[in-house]
């Protein structure tokens, strides 16, 4: 991993683009035409993501009705995406997290930047994904942490302010491991697998979990640019904690792009290529982007719960059968998502390339 030691040009802080009051976004940020995103107010006003209550659904028990239960399969299977409420996580926690990262990146640009990082590990704040010089860059600033394994958590890493930053990040990412393994039975439960199956296929207790905080400045071209391109996300699981007042994720559905309006205090889940693989298609790692706009910035917490690093994954094999062969020949997560740590945000490019040859 060599090539991942550097960025291959001066890291620019969009934040700081942003508050210089500038009038045009520099080239480096304008996308071609067929990516930029369409800002017609009015465009699928009608349409959002299922929002799924889940109500009896605890630590020791599964007491979901079969309904619940239908309405999370069928949005794995057509959506990928899915909000979610009562699913156990205290709202004040929720608030306390999302309004300490919107404190960390209104602090000092020095204070930050101690804290810059390198396509090594992406561990620490950065602003941008991929080492393509060049590359046509995305409206925003984030910043990358390790939750789980604990060899890879390091509290050093994490920024020590504003106050109580660190024991905020380390409950709310307990409280997110939690949730996630609950949700993980419930998948599996809906592909007639044990409920421990998809958990046991990601190494059991020895998952990995991160963390992903964006922070989209105001931009004042946002027909020209987006907050994070589109693409499906590499690892299992993802829980994102939305603004609680400004909408920018976009999901792709029948071709064309919906925004999510998030429910009050809810977690919007969606599936990752990890479990596509696993689920052998049956469920669907989803495209989907960020756009920004010229009135308000945009805090999100995207916290992604993934498969052991060096275990293969592979459709399961009770979801193989004659009619329907294997998809996608075995990887681990750590080759898996070195494609997105050189080449950046790419669509559905990796999870397709992934295929088996017998099957394109």
């Amino acid at each position: 991993m060599n090539n991942l030691q550097g960025w291959p040009e001066p890291i620019i802080r969009v934040q700081s683009l942003s508050e210089s009051g500038l009038q045009n976004i520099p080239d480096r940020y304008i996308k071609p035409p067929p990516d930029r995103p369409s800002l017609d107010p009015d465009e699928n006003v009608d349409v959002n993501i299922p929002i799924i209550d889940l109500t009896g659904l605890s630590e020791d028990e599964n007491n979901l009705p079969v309904s619940t239960l239908d309405q999370i399969s069928l949005a794995c299977r057509e959506w990928g995406f899915f909000q979610v409420v009562n699913h156990g996580v205290s709202h004040e926690l929720m608030d306390r997290a999302r309004e300490t990262w919107r404190s960390f990146f209104h602090l000092p640009i020095e204070i930050k930047q101690a804290y810059a990082n390198s396509p090594k590990t992406y561990e620490g704040y950065g602003s941008r994904l991929g080492i393509e010089k060049g590359a046509i860059l995305d409206w925003s600033d984030y910043y990358y942490l390790h939750y789980l394994p604990l060899t890879l958590k390091d509290y050093n890493k994490w920024p020590a302010s504003p106050d109580s930053c660190r024991e905020v990040i380390d409950e709310y990412g307990k409280e997110l491991v939690k949730l996630a393994g609950r949700i993980m039975k419930v998948l599996s439960i809906n592909l007639g697998l044990r409920e421990d199956h998809l958990q046991n296929a990601f190494g059991g207790e020895n998952i990995g979990a991160c963390l992903r905080v964006n922070f989209y400045p105001k931009c004042p071209q946002p027909d020209l640019a987006l907050g994070l391109s589109s693409h499906s996300d590499p690892g299992g699981l993802t829980l994102l904690l939305p603004d609680h007042d400004v909408a920018g994720l976009q999901v792709r559905k029948d071709g064309k792009w919906v925004t999510v309006k998030p429910a009050q205090h809810a977690f919007i889940v969606n599936i990752g290529d990890q479990i596509q693989v696993l689920s052998n298609a049956n469920y669907k790692s989803v495209e989907h982007r960020v756009i920004v706009n010229t009135s308000k910035e945009r805090v999100s917490l995207a916290f992604f719960y993934n498969p052991k690093s060096d275990i293969p994954i592979k459709p399961v094999e009770e979801l193989v059968s004659a009619d329907k062969p294997a998809l996608y020949s075995p990887m681990t997560f750590d080759e898996y998502r070195l494609f997105i740590r050189l080449r950046g945000p790419k669509g559905k490019s990796q999870v397709e390339s992934l295929k088996s040859p017998r099957c394109h």
